[in-house]
């Protein structure tokens, strides 16, 4: 029997050097953080694909822009397409196991601004607190 080397997978720097115990507080496998996260599999048709979720999380986490979180979703179908090519397998495993790999690519790019942003942007949360009057610095009238 020939034994395979574990597949390589594209990650940041600061996610290969980050400690297990660091990740641990970033990650989460596949799917967000709460109930979604149960719902979510961490498989494609019998493969493990957390470490691919894991790396988009990481990524994720360290964004800070649009063209950032869009790097973040293309490595992350990369990484999930590596995985699934170095599996091998049946033709048709892999064939279901790719198409299933872009229903999380198109579930990131379509539902997965939110998560992105979370947290991430001051100045809309300053906007809402303006909005609501409860800044007195600023004044209020006809510009």
């Amino acid at each position: 029997m020939v034994e395979r080397s574990p597949c390589l997978l594209y990650a940041p720097e600061s996610f290969i050097r980050a400690s297990a115990d660091v990740r641990a507080t970033v990650v989460n496998g596949c799917g967000p953080s709460g109930w979604l996260n149960r719902i979510v599999p961490n498989h494609l048709w019998g493969l493990n694909i957390k470490p691919a979720c894991n790396i988009h999380d990481w990524m994720y986490a360290e964004g800070e822009t649009e063209e950032e979180r869009a790097l973040a979703d293309r490595v992350f179908i990369n990484n999930l397409l590596r995985l699934i090519d170095e599996a091998g397998g049946w033709r048709w495993l892999q064939n279901l196991r790719r198409r299933q790999a872009l229903v999380y690519y198109n579930a990131c790019r379509n539902y997965g601004g939110p998560y992105y942003w979370s947290g991430k942007n001051p100045l809309n949360n300053e906007i809402l607190s303006i909005a609501a009057g409860t800044r007195k610095d600023w004044a209020y009238g006809a510009v």
